[in-house]
């Protein structure tokens, strides 16, 4: 069956690579990208419309919400926007930038769009990464801004450890009215990522190391499109997070009270006046 696809981050790197392999398997695939000049000739390549959106700016993703509102359906969100950054930077929003960028954003363009994922029993995938567990274990929902002995690697551990938090909660919130949530870990993908920062990751990620073993972007993208190809509940448990084929393990223990907090808190904040 045709799906109607949105991917962000699809400018580059796993999100590009996805589009390709999905479209190739006949899905209308909607890119949402950060840069007009990637993204567009990748949508003229593919033949699929394309919108764009900085995520560093909240009222850019409350106006891609509007733009995705017009579809008649989306079948699959795979908000894949991420990354990590340098020195601590606030944005105009008030947010520290790793956490508005992996967490913030993709949570209010996925609270803008409820309507119309549940109307279209949407699968909503999160990529998010092993960081969670190499440097997210210290996340503090009083916290979120990364206020605290700042340190790059931590705050991207926080953002992705916050879309695996985030999952779970939209599994326990939405499952009923039929939203199905998942995420996963993409490997250690050799792609643009982390290219803004000179922070160790960015040379993990663009140098070969005895001790590292890298993918490319389009065998880390096999493991999106493999959720996608998936029957939820069957070939994958909703709310869980993959490496490969099989749930990763999560380090950080939590009764699914420090999710609601997350939530709760993501709420105001994307309500709040300085988002309007």
């Amino acid at each position: 069956m045709k799906k109607t696809i949105v991917i962000t981050g699809a400018s580059d790197g796993i999100g590009a690579q996805a589009a390709r392999q999905l479209k190739a398997k006949g899905h209308q695939v909607v890119l949402v990208g950060r840069s007009k000049a990637k993204t567009e000739s990748l949508a003229k390549e593919l033949d699929s419309p394309f919108h764009l959106a900085d995520y560093t700016d909240l009222s850019d993703v409350r106006r891609l919400a509007d733009e995705l509102m017009a579809y008649d359906r989306i079948d699959v969100l795979a908000n894949n926007a991420g990354g990590i950054m340098g020195d601590r930077v606030v944005t105009k929003d008030g947010f520290e930038k790793t956490f508005q960028v992996n967490h913030l954003a993709p949570f209010l363009l996925t609270h803008a769009l409820l309507d119309k994922l549940i109307d279209s029993s949407a699968v909503v995938i999160q990529t998010s990464s092993i960081a969670a567990n190499i440097f997210g274990l210290g996340f503090d929902v009083a916290d979120l801004n990364n206020e605290r002995q700042y340190q790059s690697q931590k705050a991207y551990g926080h953002g992705k450890l916050a879309n695996i938090l985030f999952t779970r909660e939209l599994d326990r919130r939405f499952r009923d009215q039929g939203i199905k949530a998942v995420a996963f870990h993409p490997g250690v993908v050799r792609s643009s990522f982390a290219s803004d920062t000179n922070h160790f990751l960015h040379y993990a990620y663009h140098t070969p190391l005895k001790y590292l073993v890298t993918i490319s972007p389009a065998q880390s993208a096999r493991r999106l499109v493999a959720l996608v190809d998936g029957e939820p509940g069957k070939d994958w448990i909703l709310g869980e997070v993959y490496d490969k084929s099989m749930p990763m393990k999560v380090k950080f223990k939590d009764d699914g009270s420090v999710a609601r907090a997350l939530w709760e808190q993501s709420e105001k904040m994307v309500s709040g006046s300085q988002v309007q």
